[in-house]
């Protein structure tokens, strides 16, 4: 027979709980979280987004400062939140604020690799790709955004039903998981149309301009897309399955879980892929220097 003690209706509550009052069980989140593991994110996620915005106003990546900038400002205001849950873990406001920010802000990285891998076709030869380059921004960027939707919805859905209202929260966590499976799936996609195009390069095209194929820095950039798109697909598939058994799973409920494949992930990708640490490369229209004038035009344009 279990000994968890279940939470009483709103009507039973006469004040806000806390540690002192509730026991933990009756928080959506059943542990305290780390003081010095969330502070520890925190601590590299501002430097992190000082410096996105220093590189993308010198190098003028402004449609690429908005999303990679706004994907690491909201994982500074989730981990606000997780700092607020540690000192009061029955403060909604502060699991709403780190549920939501923790779970979008990722959409808005993946959508800085869709701007890089339209770029990076143009240097190579859009002739290979099976879709236009521009068309790769819009249509998995809108992908991005029915996910954003999907998940902004559920998880402000989940976080404010009422004790008594399992139901509805179970209709947000499912529509949460949408948005994340969502996400899962355009990633996926958008890897294969990768390898495809990768596959068909080298394929079809004998002779890479040297340029091209010998700068290192060129070389790190293309790997530290492909590191960043695979951190945060795993990223999103832990997500999915932490979420599937509701906030009562151990999956939810295990922090350092949660530190390795959420956090670590998206530490991760930021360094692979900001300009921070590979500046100069396609996002700022500085390829290397064997491409031609009128494919550096085209770079620019997108």
């Amino acid at each position: 027979m279990s000994t968890t003690s279940q939470p009483p209706t709103p009507s039973i509550i006469t004040a806000p709980c806390t540690l002192q009052t509730c026991p933990l069980d009756w928080a959506l989140i059943r542990y305290i979280p780390s003081l010095p593991g969330n502070a520890f994110y925190l601590a590299l996620f501002v430097p992190m987004f000082l410096a996105q915005v220093f590189c993308g106003i010198r190098y003028r990546t402004w449609s690429y400062l908005a999303a990679m900038s706004g994907g690491i400002l909201l994982e500074i205001i989730g981990y606000g939140g997780r700092l607020m849950l540690h000192s009061n873990p029955f403060n909604f406001s502060a699991f709403l604020q780190y549920l939501i920010c923790l779970t979008i802000g990722p959409a808005f990285m993946t959508a800085a690799i869709y701007i890089c891998f339209a770029r990076v076709i143009v240097v190579y030869g859009a002739s290979m790709s099976r879709i236009r380059p521009k068309t790769y921004a819009r249509i998995f960027i809108t992908c991005d955004l029915i996910c954003l939707v999907l998940q902004a919805a559920g998880g402000a859905i989940t976080a404010t039903a009422g004790q008594e209202q399992d139901g509805l929260r179970q209709t947000g966590i499912n529509i949460m998981i949408a948005g994340l499976a969502s996400q899962v799936v355009a990633l996926g996609s958008f890897m294969i149309l990768c390898g495809d195009y990768v596959w068909r390069l080298k394929r079809h095209v004998r002779v890479v301009p040297q340029p091209v194929d010998g700068d290192w820095k060129w070389k790190g950039f293309l790997i530290g897309l492909a590191v960043a798109t695979l951190t945060i697909f795993i990223r999103s598939i832990f997500r999915v399955a932490e979420l599937n058994g509701g906030f009562s799973s151990d999956l939810a409920n295990d922090e350092v879980a949660f530190m390795i494949l959420e956090g670590a992930m998206m530490v991760i990708a930021w360094l692979a892929e900001s300009d921070v640490t590979s500046p100069g490369q396609p996002v700022s229209g500085a390829p290397p220097q064997g491409v031609a004038a009128t494919g550096l035009r085209k770079l620019r344009r997108l």
